[in-house]
């Protein structure tokens, strides 16, 4: 073989070994590397919160769990804020956020989305005694919710629509701080979720509060995110939601967090996710 053949043979070897190592993707990478990085929220219950004895809990962490266990990998939990979740996804510090994350356009430039696998309405929350019924009567009060959330944003459209000066609104750092600043009488409503509303009011510290008024007109359907360019992860992540629900998974968990309220649909008529 002439130094040119050897040369050519070279450099196939070369592109080949690189082909080979690129099309290692992320689940290649989990499953060789047998961990899996999962984040979570853990000051939004009961999607996630921490125990009595301060370990994580909640429906997203059975999630991580379950997610691990159908990968037959080990988990490693990663707890951040709602802000977080994106930055940490995109810098590498997790591998999937399952964090309750709304299915926004906007978002999706960012991360990619698998199809939902929890859906909430979005709420107030208020003192008894504040004469708030109706949305219409948020207007001109402080209002809160946390920061980069659906709530924060979903409300600050209506408010504009309705044409509301939202000066009186402000933003909170995490969820936990919202329900704070309900407390401490620094806001007389926040915005969440409903499921969380139900979760607060079982505390003692919250008998002067109550429900109030849904945001108008939507549903906040949440997916599993993951890099956008990670497709390989997105359709198994899209599988492992269909499984979920196909073998019981997802009607259990609803009622370990949610008791007898009924199973949320995950679907839009009209649409096939």
């Amino acid at each position: 073989m002439n130094i040119v053949k050897k040369l050519a043979f070279l450099a196939v070897s070369v592109l080949a070994f690189g082909a080979t190592s690129a099309s290692a993707d992320k689940l290649d990478k989990i499953l060789s590397k047998g961990t899996i990085r999962c984040g979570v929220v853990l000051d939004f219950p009961p999607m996630g919160y921490r125990d009595a004895k301060n370990n994580p809990a909640g429906f997203d962490v059975e999630y991580c769990k379950d997610l691990a266990k159908a990968l037959g990998v080990k988990l490693e939990l990663k707890s951040m804020s709602f802000a977080q979740r994106l930055p940490a996804l995109n810098a590498g510090k997790v591998d999937v956020v399952i964090g309750s994350t709304s299915d926004t356009l906007q978002r999706a430039k960012s991360a990619g989305f698998t199809m939902p696998y929890f859906v909430f309405k979005l709420q107030a929350m208020v003192k008894k005694d504040s004469g708030i019924k109706e949305f219409k009567d948020l207007k001109g009060k402080k209002i809160t919710a946390a920061l980069s959330t659906t709530p924060e944003t979903e409300f600050l459209k209506n408010a504009k629509a309705n044409g509301w000066d939202s000066s009186n609104y402000f933003s909170s750092k995490k969820e936990s701080d919202t329900h704070l600043a309900l407390l401490q009488g620094k806001a007389d409503a926040i915005i969440t979720t409903d499921t969380t509303i139900v979760e607060l009011l079982k505390l003692p510290k919250y008998k002067d509060y109550t429900a109030g008024p849904f945001v108008p007109g939507f549903d906040d359907f949440v997916s599993i995110i993951v890099k956008r360019t990670e497709y390989g992860m997105i359709n198994y992540m899209n599988l492992f939601i269909h499984q979920q629900v196909r073998s019981g998974r997802y009607k259990e968990l609803n009622k370990m967090f949610y008791g007898n309220s009924p199973v949320r649909k995950l679907t839009v008529d009209g649409i096939y996710y």
